[in-house]
Parts: C-alpha cells; sequence; structure tokens
C-alpha cells in the first residue's frame, strides 16, 4: 500500500522534501552540544578549549575542507556524495554519542567533514534538478530547513538529556540523517550508490573570463561578511544583553533564539520577493536590514527583539541569496561547483574566527562599541560585495517546469 503511494508521489516532491531533511542535517548536529556542554563537562572532564572545539571543528572544516568536497562532487557525482554526507553524519554523530574524550572530538570531525561536503552538493543537485523558476523555491526551503534544524535540535536536546542523559541526546540527531537518506535513495535511485564523475562535457573550459573572478570575489565578500556576522552576533549577543541590560541568561537567550528563527521567514520570503523584485533590490533591502543589528544594538539596545527579529530575517535571506547567485551565474555544474567551494571555504574562515576575534576585542576595551563596529564592517562587507555581484543574476525564462531530472549514474 504505501510503495503503491509513494509511486503516485511526482520526484519532483520527492526530491523537495529529500532536500528539506538533508538541512535537516547540516547545522543540527553540532549545534546540539550547547544545550548539554555541562554533563558533558563533567562526564569527560573536558576544558574550556576542548568545549570550544565541539562547534568550533565544524565550522573550520566548511572552510578547509570545501576545496576537497568540491572535488568530491566531481569525482563521485552529486547523488553519491549527498549520501556519503547522511552516512558520515550519521556515523560521526554515533562516535561522538558513544566515545570517550577523544573519540567526541573525532566524531565532531567527521560530522564536520560529511556535513562539508553536503555544503557544496546540494546546491549543485538544485541548480541541475530544477528549472531555473523553482531554483530560488528550492534553494529557500534548503536555506530555511538549515535555521528549523538548529533550532529544532537545540530545544529538543535539553529535555532528552534529562531523561536519558546527554549520549542519547546527541545520538537522537541521527535519526534525521536516517529519515533523510530513505527519501534521497528514493528521489535519487541507485545513483545514491553509485559514483558518477562529471563528464569533461560539463567542465568549464580553463581560463574563464575575469567578470566571473571578479563576481566570484564579491561572492566571497558578501558570504564571508555574512558569516562574520553571524557567528559574531549568535556568539555574543545573548553576553551583550546580560551586561547592557542586566537580562537573565534565559531572557537574554530569547534573543538569540528569534535570531535564529526569523532566518526562516528570511530564506523563505528572498525567493518569493525575487520574483517581482530585482535581486540588486533584494540584496539592497536585506544588507540595510542587516545594518541594523549593530547600529540599533549601539544605539537603542532596549529594542534588541526588533533588532533580533528584522536581522534574523536578513540573514536567513542572506545566505539563500548568494546561493542562488552562485547556482545561477555559473555556467555548469563545475564552475558551480568551484564557486561555491571558493565562496564557503573563504567566507566560513573569516565567520570561525568571528567570536574568537570579538571576544578579544570585548575584552580589551571593556565595552560592547569596538565589536558592534567590527559587526557593522562585516555586515557593510556584505553589503557592497552582494549587492555588485547579483546584479549579473539572470532572470529565468524558461517555462515553468517544477523539475528537470538528470542523473548521472
Amino acid at each position: 500500500m504505501t510503495a503503491n503511494i509513494l509511486a503516485k508521489v511526482p520526484r519532483a516532491w520527492i526530491l523537495l522534501v529529500s532536500i528539506g531533511l538533508i538541512a535537516l542535517n547540516m547545522r543540527g548536529p553540532f549545534v546540539a552540544v550547547a544545550p548539554v556542554v555541562g554533563p558533558m563537562q563533567q562526564d569527560l572532564g573536558f576544558s574550556p578549549v576542548e568545549l570550544g572545539l565541539l562547534t568550533g571543528i565544524p565550522v573550520l572544516c566548511f572552510s578547509l575542507a570545501a576545496p576537497l568536497a568540491s572535488f568530491a562532487g566531481r569525482k563521485f557525482g552529486a547523488e553519491f556524495a549527498i549520501m556519503l554526507t547522511l552516512l558520515g553524519v550519521l556515523a560521526g554523530v554515533i562516535v561522538r554519542s558513544a566515545g570517550n574524550g577523544s573519540l567526541v572530538l573525532f566524531g565532531t570531525a567527521i560530522i564536520g567533514l560529511a556535513i562539508t561536503i553536503g555544503n557544496i552538493a546540494v546546491p549543485l543537485i538544485i541548480r541541475r534538478d530544477f528549472s531555473p523558476r523553482r531554483q530560488g523555491t528550492a534553494m529557500g526551503i534548503y536555506t530555511a530547513a538549515l535555521n528549523i534544524g538548529s533550532t529544532l535540535t537545540s530545544v529538543v536536546t535539553a529535555p532528552l538529556a534529562e531523561l536519558a542523559g546527554w549520549r542519547l541526546a546527541l545520538g537522537a540527531s541521527g535519526l534525521f540523517a536516517v529519515a533523510a537518506a530513505v527519501f534521497w535513495v528514493m528521489a535519487a535511485g541507485r545513483c545514491a550508490f553509485v559514483p558518477a564523475a562529471v563528464e569533461a562535457s560539463d567542465r568549464r573550459p580553463a581560463g574563464g573570463r575575469p567578470a566571473s573572478r571578479w563576481i566570484t570575489a564579491g561572492l566571497t565578500a558578501g558570504f564571508a561578511g555574512q558569516a562574520f556576522s553571524y557567528y559574531g552576533v549568535t556568539a555574543w549577543l545573548p553576553t551583550f544583553l546580560i551586561d547592557e541590560l542586566g537580562m537573565a541568561p534565559s531572557a537574554a537567550g530569547a534573543g538569540s533564539s528569534l535570531f535564529q528563527i526569523l532566518a526562516i521567514v528570511g530564506g523563505l520570503g528572498v525567493p518569493m520577493v525575487a520574483r517581482f523584485a530585482s535581486t540588486t533590490a533584494v540584496a539592497v533591502t536585506l544588507g540595510t536590514m542587516w545594518l541594523t543589528v549593530p547600529l540599533g544594538l549601539l544605539l537603542a539596545p532596549q529594542l534588541w527583539w526588533l533588532w533580533s527579529s528584522i536581522g534574523g530575517a536578513a540573514q536567513g535571506g542572506g545566505i539563500t541569496l548568494i546561493f542562488i547567485a552562485i547556482i545561477k551565474i555559473a555556467r555548469d555544474q563545475a564552475s558551480a561547483g568551484r564557486m561555491s567551494a571558493i565562496v564557503q571555504g573563504v567566507g566560513y574562515s573569516v565567520g570561525a574566527a568571528a567570536p574568537t576575534l570579538l571576544g578579544y576585542v570585548h575584552g580589551l576595551s571593556g565595552s560592547w562599541t569596538n565589536p558592534m563596529l567590527l559587526i557593522l564592517g562585516s555586515v557593510a562587507a556584505f553589503f557592497l560585495g552582494t549587492t555588485l555581484s547579483v546584479r549579473k543574476v539572470p532572470k529565468p525564462a524558461d517555462p515553468p517546469a517544477a523539475v528537470v531530472r538528470h542523473l548521472s549514474c
């Protein structure tokens, strides 16, 4: 009965659901650590530096392993690369949940490497398999699901840890990987298990146009500004609210939660708005919204809920817009993979430094003015880099087909 029902479901919908489920695995597994830091430190005897590595290692993998992930996508094909992502996340979650201190760190590294492959492969699937009119919608669902996964994991992990311990609570995130793998096999078929390199005819000729390099540089600057601002605000907004407004830690945590939740609105909203407005107008609007966070927190911190809401929507929409630009500007799959690897590799390197750098500057000055000015500068980089680059994003001119399949195996 179930098989007959599934057989009647259009493959486009199965693929779309698969992308959403895959995205739930792309941030949740390392966000899950924060609610159970105390029990983990008590059981494993971790130092503060080692605890920081539990969330820092995946972000470093996003940057350092991006070229390797791009190579894996070209060598094995996007379908097989995504299966590697899901199996890697599942393996890393199991190792991290069952091992001692060293294995916890090793499992975290496995998770980081696996997610890095997915960071590159999922946009390639969206670019290739969805028509230009549907690529924005698929990308919006993907980026929104990234934030849904992190928010859901953060909410569920602590209560589950109280009932069953931190190991089972962290291991529970592996269920998302299992569910995503089941749907991915339904969407990709045997291609999920068969490596298939990108064909030579699909690769860009050597020595691309100078304009392409400038666009890549602009998107890289925009993504770096986005990543620095995001990780900086995520790390320090609760502390800022405690210091500046005297809020209780639980209430201050609500500011960070609001910042994450509103990203779902931005991720889904950008593709809808882009149907009626130019990508340049969308970029200017998102940049202006992002600017309200550092400026608002400096000038009117009592309205933190407003700045968190506007900034949350801006950060969710910002990453969506940059990914849409990559998949629409690139000539082919291979060039899209290379561009994505450069943009994400450099961008996440800059973003990984944000919490430490902002904390260091705050410690030197004893106030939050200079850290907020740094965030203001990074938002300006997002504003300028993204706005100047997305002008080249072509308007979709294809018939409104839902999906076009090009299985590579």
